[in-house]
């Protein structure tokens, strides 16, 4: 089976400290939902921005279908970024036709779908929207690409329990058949029931690896206690 991701001596610096060291995994493209799990500084946010190809790396590679990062695998990847992104003075008509244009995968009759369910006007305008509308409207941009990898970066951080719920259920019932999922958080109890596969990233090293439902039995702990036992939680 092909690898969706391949990650290879993969080492970032900035000015001159090191946020990443020799990161090294590979995640089969088999329809998995991966967590990427740190706390605050533990290099998650730099990984996420070299896998969607907005950082270049001091060393090593990354691989995304077999190939390097680059326009190609921008065509096959949608990332999702921890901050706000749509256009203010756009409608939200414009944001979906803005994405009609770029992006060749986009799927204009799902996205209309959920932003018709989230019940905002299609002529509203984005600086209209409240700050849950606007995360919204841009998760569900983003899960309207017919993307083979997803990336989302703390897709959950700073929303209530009923946004956290919404995001998840979003996520899962509206991503493109077959298709991976890279979930970039430190809150792990809301998110752990749809894992498959987590990464411990501490200090820019991965300190834990595996398929979820194998730690847990392998452990005898839910990946929640085990993060807090890793991290001091």
């Amino acid at each position: 089976m092909e690898n969706i991701l391949d990650c290879v001596g993969l080492t970032k610096d900035y000015k001159g400290v090191r946020a990443l060291d020799n990161l090294n995994f590979s995640v089969p493209d088999a329809g998995q939902v991966v967590g990427l799990l740190g706390t605050n500084g533990s290099g998650k946010t730099t990984l996420i921005k070299l896998l969607a190809g907005l950082l270049t790396p001091t060393a090593g590679y990354v691989r995304i279908a077999g190939m390097p990062v680059g326009r190609e695998t921008k065509e096959i990847v949608a990332y999702l970024p921890d901050t706000h992104f749509l256009n203010e003075s756009f409608s939200v008509k414009d944001e979906v036709q803005y994405y009609k244009d770029f992006f060749a995968d986009f799927d204009e009759v799902r996205a209309w779908k959920m932003i018709d369910e989230l019940g905002v006007g299609r002529d509203q305008r984005v600086r209209a929207l409240s700050k849950g509308n606007k995360e919204k409207l841009g998760l569900i941009l983003t899960l309207s690409r017919n993307a083979r990898l997803y990336i989302f970066d703390e897709p959950i951080a700073g929303v209530d329990p009923a946004a956290r719920d919404y995001i998840l259920r979003t996520i899962l019932n509206n991503r493109a058949p077959g298709s991976t999922m890279v979930i970039c958080t430190h809150l792990i109890g809301d998110i752990e029931p749809i894992l498959d596969y987590v990464l411990f990233l501490q200090g820019g090293h991965i300190v834990l690896q595996g398929e979820a439902n194998a730690i847990r039995k392998g452990e005898g702990k839910t990946i929640d206690q085990l993060f807090r036992e890793v991290f001091r939680w």
